[in-house]
């Protein structure tokens, strides 16, 4: 049990970080998607090298360096959460945060639903009820767009998928290490559109200069929240897992709303109302589970 709370905990402070990238990514605003993502890769993978230097943790590197499998499952996750950070960067520099919150409204049934039919993991009655409502909430919102929210569906798709590859491997993947090969993955690619960017003249970051100190906090902003994922993934079920991942929609939500004021039609309001709803049952039901358990062990 105290593993399971330590992923809550863990998941919960991932979310709370991943709310409020908005605040960030709005700062690099002049650059490109695919050139923030570039560096976010190349900031993240140098900020984990220097920490698995501090803590000494090359031998996990190692160690995991030697099963093919998990190696081509953890280049896999980097490709996916690469998608996923380009989709969400293009929705917040193009003035649809609300959009890209839109992708992790849904990307909690994404991985609900596949912790259901890969896993094979189950939800109780109340939790079928939290999963419909979300579902209805989704789909009250993409309605209200008027058009299909690609940026929303990339961004749940590519994420969901990234959490099941975590999911299956992470058992015996440390955070630090699986995020190190996950970023070296894909590293050599964005240094390579780096590089050309530079030749070709279109480059927009001079990373002597003020705004390339802000880009390159991307690194420790971008691995910070990744690692307490990971570290909560291992921890807790995906059906859990699924559940949580609202914190981040509804606090980007509200800023897209009271901070970058998008508009927030009745039809959004109501499936925000929804998505609350169905948290508070999936919470609730949670609860019960746990004092039941807790009743039957005294």
């Amino acid at each position: 049990m105290c593993l399971v709370r330590a992923g809550i905990l863990y998941s919960v402070a991932a979310y709370l970080v991943w709310s409020l990238f908005p605040l960030y990514f709005i700062l690099l605003a002049r650059s490109g998607a695919l050139e923030i993502i570039a560096y976010r890769v190349i900031w993240s993978l140098a900020f984990c090298l220097i920490v698995l230097s501090v803590t000494n943790g090359w031998r996990d590197i190692r160690r995991l360096l030697s099963s093919r499998r998990t190696t081509l499952a953890l280049a896999a996750a980097g490709v996916l959460v690469s998608i996923n950070w380009t989709a969400y960067v293009t929705g917040v520099n193009s003035g649809r945060i609300l959009d890209a919150a839109l992708g992790y409204f849904i990307n909690p049934l994404v991985a609900a639903a596949l912790g259901v039919l890969v896993l094979r993991e189950t939800m109780s009655r109340i939790q079928w009820v939290a999963f419909g409502l979300g579902a209805t909430a989704c789909t009250i919102l993409a309605i209200g767009y008027g058009k299909v929210p690609w940026i929303a569906f990339a961004v749940a798709g590519s994420f969901g998928a990234y959490g099941l590859v975590k999911k299956r491997v992470g058992a015996h993947v440390p955070a630090l290490a699986g995020l190190t090969m996950e970023t070296a993955a894909v590293a050599p690619f964005m240094l390579a559109y780096l590089l050309w960017l530079s030749i070709s003249g279109g480059s927009t970051v001079n990373v002597a200069s003020p705004y390339g100190l802000v880009v390159l906090l991307a690194g420790p902003i971008t691995a910070i929240p990744l690692l307490l994922f990971a570290a909560g993934a291992r921890r807790i079920r995906l059906v859990t897992l699924g559940m949580i991942q609202y914190i981040a929609p509804i606090g980007q939500f509200l800023l897209g709303w009271l901070v970058f004021n998008e508009p927030m039609p009745a039809e959004r309001w109501a499936g925000f109302v929804l998505v609350w709803v169905a948290v508070g049952l999936f919470v609730g039901s949670a609860v019960w589970q746990y004092r039941v358990r807790q009743a039957a062990m005294s």
